[in-house]
């Protein structure tokens, strides 16, 4: 398999849950924060960009800058840490409850038998989870240089959608067995929804 990094945002505002520590939160008796770090177990290094508390062995951990400055001031954050060599990440949500090693992989096998950017999944309606996806490092620095300059250097507050506007993407369908990974916890039934899936 591919050799690759993982870069796992943990710094959103969690605002429509009334601003919790959103990736600690429990679903199936772990944070989903550690369950996303778990899916990359084999990816080198792992890095988690936000608050953190306890994390486990060989995980770093960084800021974005400003803190709070949103998932691509946060993305540039994991990105500083990658060794030069490295061709591959994996850019993931820390909130993906039901992500696994078996979907990542999935992800790297789309992206390594093709010349696209990126891979990254689309949910029952065709919209992509761009933050559940496998991406060449080249094209996300470059795509963060552009995006920085049309902002006059600055990515406080800049959209993913925007970082990702000018890439080539692979869309990949979820047609393994189980829930789907891209599932993000946005609001409290999410949650829950994800705690059922998990039984």
């Amino acid at each position: 398999m591919t050799a690759y990094a993982a870069v796992v945002l943990a710094g959103g505002a969690a605002r429509r849950m009334g601003g919790v520590d959103k990736p600690a939160l429990p679903v199936g008796g772990r944070p989903m924060r550690d369950g996303v770090l778990a899916a990359v177990a084999d990816a080198k290094p792992r890095i988690l960009v936000g608050p953190a508390g306890p994390v486990p062995e060989g995980v770093r951990v960084t800021r974005e800058d400003p803190p709070g400055g949103g998932p691509v001031a946060a993305t540039a954050a994991g990105l500083a840490l990658l060794d030069p060599g490295t061709a591959t990440v994996a850019l993931l949500a820390a909130d993906l409850p039901l992500l696994t090693a078996g979907a990542v992989d999935d992800l790297l096998r789309q992206l390594a038998g093709s010349t696209v950017d990126g891979a990254c999944y689309v949910d029952g309606d065709g919209r992509r989870q761009q933050l559940c996806g496998v991406w060449r490092v080249g094209a996300l620095r470059a795509a963060l240089d552009r995006l920085a300059a049309r902002r006059g250097g600055t990515l406080d507050g800049a959209a993913v959608r925007a970082l990702l506007a000018g890439l080539t993407v692979r869309e990949v369908a979820w047609s393994g067995s189980g829930p789907p990974p891209w599932f993000d916890c946005d609001t409290d039934e999410d949650v829950r929804r994800a705690e059922e899936w998990t039984r």
